[in-house]
C-alpha cells in the first residue's frame, strides 16, 4: 500500500499562489494514477485535478482550469498543484489521493494523504 503525506498549505491573499506536494512512499508510486480533491467546512468533496501515471494526461475541474497546474516528478514519488490566482472560495482542505485509473469520482481512488488546509483571505 502507499501511505501519502501532503504539504505546502497556509494562508494566502486572494490572488497569490500556493504549491502543494504530496510525497509517497513506496516503490510503486508510477504505477498510479493521481488526483487532487478538496473539502470546505459543510460542503461535499469536490474533484480539482487527476494526472495520469506518466504524467502525459491532466484534467481539471471547470472552477480551476487555467489557474491550477497539476504535475508529477516519479523519480522523487510526488505530485503537485500549484495554484496560482488563489480566491477566496479556493479555502478547504486539500487532499491528494490514488487509483489505478484516473477519475473525476473520489470513490474510485484506493488510498489518501491525510490533507493540507488552504485559505485564501479576502
Amino acid at each position: 500500500q502507499v501511505q501519502l503525506v501532503e504539504s505546502g498549505g497556509g494562508l494566502v491573499q486572494a490572488g497569490g499562489s500556493l504549491r502543494l506536494s504530496c510525497a509517497a512512499s513506496g516503490r510503486t508510486f508510477s504505477s498510479y494514477a493521481m488526483g487532487w480533491f478538496r473539502q470546505a467546512p459543510g460542503k461535499e468533496r469536490e474533484f480539482v485535478a487527476h494526472i495520469s501515471r506518466s504524467g502525459g494526461s491532466t484534467y481539471y475541474a471547470d472552477s480551476v482550469k487555467g489557474r491550477f497546474t497539476i504535475s508529477r516528478d516519479n523519480a522523487k514519488n510526488t505530485v503537485y498543484l500549484q495554484m496560482n490566482s488563489l480566491k477566496p472560495e479556493d479555502t478547504s482542505v486539500y487532499y491528494c489521493a490514488g487509483a489505478l485509473f484516473v477519475s473525476v469520482h473520489g470513490s474510485e481512488y484506493d488510498f489518501w494523504g491525510q490533507g493540507t488546509q488552504v485559505t485564501v483571505s479576502s
